[in-house]
């Protein structure tokens, strides 16, 4: 298709209450194997899907800036911290094409447990006109239990090829194996407030996330 930017970016958002090693995983995962040239980290303000985060808007900010410090295709979106309107992902999506123009090819990074509740999202069959949607999936968790809306959608653009994500800017699911192990923020909250041993926490968090939560006193009781 001709005009369009092949310079895929990576969208990758959510509450980072806190940020943590899975998370970076599923981003490093995205550059290394589905062709994306950047990440763009963006931490919601007001998710509207879950309860509110246990942190505040700054800190979980600065723990995501102390995360991707490291990599430099690694992009921090500040935008949405601070809002007190709910972090829709098509309003994040709109904001970008707007951004970005309308050729540059945008790719919502997400894991499988969210693509499985997809349609519950606000607008979602929006999503595929704005992005192309690349789900992490876990060795033997097939995407197998799809609600019919979602499997027609999946059979109508579901791409085999990673490189097809460069050649149109929206409208294409992809799916590609995360061979690490992977942690929920809830996890890590609740060994945090348990006072879990340095060797347990080091192994989910990175190391300067890990020193900023020490440093604040996060996630304790």
């Amino acid at each position: 298709m001709a005009g369009i930017n092949p310079d895929p970016l990576g969208i990758l958002g959510g509450t980072f209450d806190p940020v943590h090693n899975a998370h970076l995983a599923l981003a490093q995962a995205a550059l290394d194997r589905l062709g994306i040239a950047r990440v763009l980290w963006i931490p919601a303000g007001q998710p509207p899907h879950r309860a509110a985060p246990r942190v505040a808007p700054a800190d979980r900010l600065a723990m995501v800036q102390a995360a991707i410090a490291a990599e430099p295709r690694f992009l921090l979106d500040a935008s949405e911290v601070a809002s007190q309107a709910p972090s829709f992902t098509v309003h994040t999506l709109q904001r970008l094409r707007r951004q970005y123009g309308p050729t540059r090819p945008l790719v919502l990074l997400m894991g499988a447990d969210a693509f499985l509740g997809l349609t519950g999202w606000h607008r979602w069959q929006e999503l595929f006109g704005l992005a192309h949607l690349a789900v992490a999936t876990r060795p033997g968790f097939p995407l197998d239990k799809l609600t019919p809306p979602l499997a027609a959608e999946m059979t109508d653009r579901h791409c085999l090829d990673p490189a097809g994500v460069a050649v149109a800017p929206s409208g294409r699911i992809l799916t590609f194996e995360l061979i690490a192990g992977t942690v929920s923020a809830t996890e890590v909250r609740g060994l945090l407030a348990a006072n879990a041993p340095e060797t347990v926490l080091s192994t989910l968090l990175p190391a300067a996330v890990l020193d900023y939560i020490h440093q604040h006193s996060l996630y304790r009781h």
